[in-house]
């Protein structure tokens, strides 16, 4: 029987910050099951109480303590949060004491400060980045790619869509996409629409197995999905990037968090936003 244990997640804004911090270190555990509660927006006295609440009767249902991932910020929510039944991990306290020391200086104490509309900056490139990557989705303005920051190049399906908006939620990165169609292919050299923004080009390759069963599941028994067209398609693009010294990444295996993570790197490009 596996240990289940339920994990609550408990923020006074979002809780996007939380989920991510307790996410990283839940993943070194392979052992226990975790079901994972959300609870946001928990920002008074009332709400901490009915928080408690949950708390004490998972930890009763279950049989095991439950484990509590906390970024409240009040200091009196973050004391009432306390409950002998489960394990407590407080990322604010475990982290702004220490750096209050560090730098003799006192934190804002402010709540939202991460995820917030406050600073119009960030949040307008966040904006412009995302309706960019919409607008430049399979090469819909072939026109407009001078301003993008990087392009995604690869064979349908091989994951840029995704990977451009991740980019662009995640990092506010101006990326677009263009897909190399059979019509690009057979000449082993870039489409001339794309010649002018070599620089900025990043390829994506895909297995051709993993690239037939994708295809298969939008267009079944389709020569766009058979295992033969699937490897010619991937061998030739292959061929153009190492011709035309396209950097390329094989996404068969990676997460696009770990694909965006490397192109922002090997593509020497800065973070926008946090």
């Amino acid at each position: 029987m596996p240990n289940r244990r339920t994990v609550f997640i408990v923020s006074d804004r979002t809780g996007i910050t939380a989920e991510m911090l307790a996410h990283s270190l839940l993943t070194q555990f392979e052992g226990p099951e975790f079901k994972r509660v959300t609870l946001p927006f928990i920002d008074t006295p009332e709400k901490v109480l009915q928080v408690n609440e949950q708390v004490r009767a998972a930890a009763k249902k279950d049989a095991e303590r439950p484990i509590v991932f906390s970024t409240l910020v009040d200091d009196d929510l973050r004391g009432a949060l306390k409950v002998d039944c489960a394990l407590c991990l407080d990322f604010f306290e475990a982290f702004i004491s220490p750096l209050e020391q560090e730098l003799n200086h006192k934190s804002s104490h402010t709540m939202g400060k991460t995820h917030s509309v406050n600073n119009f900056g960030e949040y307008n490139a966040r904006i412009e980045a995302i309706n960019f990557a919409l607008a430049h989705d399979d090469g819909i303005k072939p026109k407009d790619l001078d301003a993008a920051d990087v392009i995604l190049v690869g064979v349908s399906r091989s994951g840029k869509t995704p990977t451009c908006l991740y980019m662009a939620l995640q990092y506010g990165i101006k990326a677009a996409n263009y897909p190399l169609i059979p019509e690009d292919l057979g000449e082993v050299k870039l489409p001339a629409v794309l010649a002018p923004y070599r620089h900025k080009l990043f390829g994506l390759t895909i297995g051709p197995d993993r690239l037939a069963a994708i295809r298969n599941q939008r267009k079944p028994n389709s020569k766009y999905a058979s295992l033969d067209n699937c490897r010619f398609e991937t061998a030739e693009v292959e061929a153009i990037f190492r011709k035309e010294g396209i950097p390329y990444l094989d996404t068969t295996a990676k997460s696009i968090e770990e694909l965006s993570s490397t192109i922002l790197h090997r593509a020497s490009l800065q973070r926008r936003i946090f």
